[in-house]
């Protein structure tokens, strides 16, 4: 029988985190914790690949609060094409970045989302999530969350460069994501090794930032509590 690769030892984590109860930072550093039980070497890589992004700034030049949202016209998981205007015609939204249906806490951060959908819809606002990945990715990480919201492909990171969220993926942080069993390659059907940062924005049906989260620690997401106070506040 082959020897498990690092990632398939995570999916139990993975499962087990997506479905503890408590809140989703809990959730997410619980996982993050496990990482380091399991691979401290691995752990102290992400730790130096954060600590190159937040000393270079990463991030802080995406849209801020009370800015107006760059427009996207981007394809869903059933290649249909959506743009930023077409959602704001119907509500509030909220956009959350991925980096794939790959990544563990990505998938633990799907299903929180999904989870709340419910009352964000009641609040008059929608969600959709964006991925660098092809189509058939999508589709993974919407099904995998059951997730009654699109997920919108972002070709080769266009979008997320044009709000300066775009990261590259470092040699040491390839080399590693590569052996564990991670090469995202072939999901982005490009060897750029590029990803964005996680972040989360609302926007107002006027097209202006009301909230974001902005970290390039992409084991952090913006609380789902405040996700819904955002939107209260509007």
């Amino acid at each position: 029988m082959a020897e498990e690769s690092f990632a398939e030892i995570l999916e139990r984590s993975t499962l087990r985190c997506r479905e503890a109860d408590a809140p989703l930072a809990e959730r997410l550093q619980l996982f993050a914790d496990d990482v380091r039980t399991l691979s401290p070497d691995f752990a102290e890589i992400v730790e130096r690949m954060i600590a190159r992004l937040q000393a270079s700034g990463a991030g802080l030049a995406a849209p801020s609060i009370g800015q107006p949202m760059p427009s996207f016209f981007l394809p869903n998981q059933d290649g249909e094409l959506v743009s930023l205007e077409q959602l704001l015609g119907q509500g509030p939204l909220v956009i959350a970045f991925h980096r794939g249906h790959w990544c563990p806490y990505c998938r633990i951060n799907a299903d929180a989302l999904a989870k709340i959908h419910p009352a964000i819809v009641d609040l008059g606002a929608k969600i959709v999530a964006i991925t660098p990945e092809v189509e058939h990715f999508t589709s993974e990480l919407k099904s995998d969350a059951k997730a009654p919201f699109p997920v919108l492909t972002d070709l080769d990171n266009g979008y997320a460069l044009e709000l300066n969220l775009a990261i590259w993926i470092n040699d040491e942080k390839r080399e590693a994501m590569t052996a564990a069993g991670w090469n995202i390659s072939a999901f982005q059907a490009n060897d750029h090794w590029t990803l964005p940062i996680p972040a989360t924005f609302i926007i107002g049906t006027d097209g202006l930032v009301k909230a974001r989260f902005v970290d390039p620690d992409y084991r952090k997401r913006m609380p789902v509590e405040d996700i819904i106070s955002a939107l209260r506040a509007r």
